[in-house]
């Protein structure tokens, strides 16, 4: 794996005179010159571009010359469903879910299919305080509901599926991780002040039966201080853990239980931790953490040594600009898409070596009416071949 050179700054915006569609639907007529955020700056190799940005339904679905009409006529707004305090994110194919503790809900933001929803209601348990989320290989969706006390699964379309666990099993959970094959699940439990119950467990998912569970609240090997997210590397069956107290992250043998390794202090410098939050890893499984203190992530390479970090703080919503960030998560292409309560936002990046059209998000640029029906149609038709 090549190593990448560490950033000593933080990443330069790049100017470039491009034209695009603006506003917030791929099909609004203002044009403007836009900037493009490249990362890290020159004259280092570039990594990573500023993708696109989610705030709302606007951002994914597309409003027909008739909506528009419509609504001069009328006299009316264009609805936009956004987000309160959106927490972690998962995605699937171009299917990107977001956990909204402050609202009780998960968006669901497709940006294939050109539409916006969330998920349906639970038949025996009220969604209150959705945390850490998760899709396995199907896109089934696995959410840790932090009030209810309980682990909802939903279909990749937001249908309720079922629950497993119970509130007596846990303290504050968290953190939620799935192996692909949706077979096992992960909670991390934060726990408190007053509890020792910082640690992580693992469930059945078919049978709901706990497993083991791993750790205690301490600073040793395998003991935790508030763990908070949590990602799984499915390859080799290795956990990574944000132990969030002790400003580190912790990657553990889920084979026989052991610590792979563990890197990270707490300071100020690259490198280091403050408000460590989001964790995943990439195909060379490389490791993002999401800091909500430093306003970014930073990317380690498997032995914990820094490669470069993305974002800063700052109160003024923009691209790559952070005040209350929390998860993120990489999509199957290398995108990395973070959460931010603070600015209600998902920011996207892509890897420097992907087009920003190709892959499940790519972007359809300068869509038409007559484009986006027959991409409808064509969506819709295989929707209803599926369903037969």
């Amino acid at each position: 794996m090549r190593i990448w050179a560490t950033i000593k700054s933080f990443p330069i915006i790049l100017i470039t005179s491009v034209i695009i569609i603006t506003g917030c639907s791929s099909n609004d007529t203002a044009k403007r010159e836009i900037k493009e955020y490249v990362y890290p700056s020159p004259p280092d190799q570039a990594r990573f571009y500023f993708d696109r940005m989610l705030r709302s339904s606007q951002n994914v679905e597309f409003e027909t010359e008739d909506q528009q009409i419509s609504r001069y006529l009328t006299g009316s707004t264009r609805k936009a469903d956004g987000m309160l305090k959106p927490f972690d994110i998962a995605v699937h194919k171009g299917r990107i879910f977001v956990s909204d503790p402050a609202m009780r809900k998960i968006h669901i933001f497709d940006v294939r299919e050109f539409h916006y929803s969330v998920t349906e209601p639970a038949t025996d348990s009220t969604l209150t305080k959705p945390f850490g989320i998760d899709v396995d290989a199907v896109g089934n969706l696995y959410v840790i509901d932090s009030g209810a006390g309980d682990i909802k699964i939903y279909d990749r379309d937001g249908k309720y599926l079922r629950k497993i666990g119970n509130k007596e099993l846990f303290s504050m959970p968290t953190g939620l991780a799935v192996s692909k094959d949706g077979t096992r699940v992960y909670i991390s439990d934060t726990g408190g002040v007053s509890t020792q119950e910082h640690h992580i467990l693992e469930f059945d998912v078919q049978s709901g039966e706990l497993l083991r569970t791993i750790g205690t609240r301490g600073k040793g090997d395998l003991e935790f201080n508030l763990p908070k997210d949590i990602a799984l590397d499915d390859e080799k069956n290795h956990l990574y853990v944000v132990d969030s107290g002790n400003f580190r992250v912790q990657v553990i043998d889920l084979n026989n239980g052991t610590l792979v390794r563990q890197f990270g202090k707490i300071g100020r410098q690259l490198g280091n931790f403050s408000r460590p939050k989001g964790i995943d890893i990439d195909k060379d499984k490389n490791v993002y953490v999401s800091d909500a203190a430093f306003g970014n992530f930073q990317i380690f390479n498997p032995e914990g040594q820094l490669l470069m970090f993305i974002g800063e703080r700052g109160n003024q919503i923009g691209p790559g600009v952070y005040m209350l960030n929390s998860g993120l998560t990489i999509d199957e292409d290398g995108r990395v898409l973070i959460a931010d309560q603070y600015h209600r936002k998902v920011d996207v990046f892509r890897p420097a070596a992907l087009s920003k059209t190709d892959g499940y998000l790519g972007l359809i640029e300068n869509l038409t009416e007559e484009e986006y029906k027959k991409l409808k149609a064509e969506i819709d038709a295989k929707k209803a071949a599926t369903k037969k």
